[in-house]
C-alpha cells in the first residue's frame, strides 16, 4: 500500500458517509495518510449490517497528532471525532492509527 497525502487517499470509498469520515478526520488531525474503505458489502447478513450500506469501515490514518498518545488514546480520539457517524449509520470501525515515524 503506497502512502498518499490526505487530499488523495490511495484506497477510498466515494460514499456520503465515507466522505464525511474523510472530511472530519482531515480537519481534526491533518493526516499525512488517510484511507477510508467501506467494507459494508462484506458484512451482509451479519449483525449491525444496514441494508442501505455504509455501516462498516476500515480507516488507516497516519498523523503527527498521534505523537505521544497510546493506541487506546488514538482510537478514542478518532471515535470522538466520528461520534455522530458512530451513533447513526456506522456500526463497525476498524482503525489503524499511526504516527509518521511508525508509518
Amino acid at each position: 500500500m503506497a502512502d498518499a497525502p490526505s487530499s488523495g487517499p490511495t484506497r477510498a470509498s466515494a460514499t456520503p458517509v465515507a466522505d464525511r469520515i474523510r472530511a472530519k478526520l482531515t480537519e481534526a488531525l491533518a493526516p499525512d495518510v488517510l484511507e477510508v474503505v467501506d467494507d459494508s458489502h462484506r458484512h451482509q447478513g451479519h449483525a449491525g449490517h444496514d441494508p442501505r450500506g455504509e455501516s462498516h469501515f476500515t480507516v488507516r490514518i497516519v498523523s503527527p497528532a498521534f505523537e505521544g498518545m497510546s493506541r487506546v488514546e488514538r482510537q478514542r480520539r478518532v471515535y470522538g471525532i466520528l461520534a455522530d457517524e458512530l451513533a447513526d449509520r456506522v456500526h463497525a470501525l476498524a482503525l489503524v492509527t499511526r504516527t509518521p515515524a511508525e508509518g
